[in-house]
């Protein structure tokens, strides 16, 4: 085949193109073209031409597509994850307790709920508002309050950020009690007696 396969329409003769086509191969991701010597018409090699130009289209939005699709879903599990990991206590000693041991474990404060439990009601029988207004520190002007039967210089050496700033908040009163026990006593469960 001679180099100018293609006659000129003024020669009157009918117009060929020797083309190189013919299929679009897809290889591991990416597109490759295997090619096929052949005499067609114009028409002809430019359909072929824009086939493959159309299914290298299609494979990248298709590509783009799915990586789209994917990353949202992934988000999507990642929100339910963290709607479901979402904790509700009740208000009460048991709600108060397991809140406060939640917020320990993050804070790597050592104590169990029988060690709290037992500190609680021997200080105040679960009675989150109590003053004591008679012992020593109650005389010296800082009474011991809430729960744990905590004075208000404890608290601010010892609360543990992520609960109230609020000495007679419950979960705040058995967090920072907590941590002041574990810094004295190693742990709320060696507590035994008025700390």
């Amino acid at each position: 085949m001679s180099r100018h396969a293609l006659r000129h329409p003024v020669q009157g003769s009918r117009t060929t193109l020797t083309a190189v086509c013919a299929a679009v191969l897809l290889v591991g991701g990416s597109s490759s073209v295997a090619f096929a010597a052949s005499s067609v018409s114009p028409s002809t090699a430019v359909t072929a031409a824009s086939t493959t130009t159309a299914a290298k289209t299609t494979t990248s939005t298709t590509a783009k597509t799915t990586a789209k699709t994917t990353a949202t879903t992934a988000k999507t599990a990642s929100t339910a994850k963290t709607a479901s990991a979402t904790k509700t206590y009740s208000n009460d000693l048991n709600g108060w307790i397991n809140e406060s041991l939640d917020i320990m474990a993050a804070k790597g404060i050592p104590g169990t709920y029988e060690g709290i439990y037992k500190n609680v009601m021997r200080e105040s029988s679960g009675n989150p508002n109590v003053v004591n207004d008679w012992d020593i520190n109650a005389q010296n002007g800082t009474p011991s309050k809430g729960l744990l039967q905590v004075i208000q210089p404890t608290f601010d050496t010892y609360h543990v950020a992520g609960t109230a700033d609020d000495l007679l908040d419950p979960v705040a009163n058995i967090t920072a009690a907590s941590n002041y026990a574990y810094h004295v006593y190693g742990s709320i469960d060696n507590v035994n007696s008025a700390y």
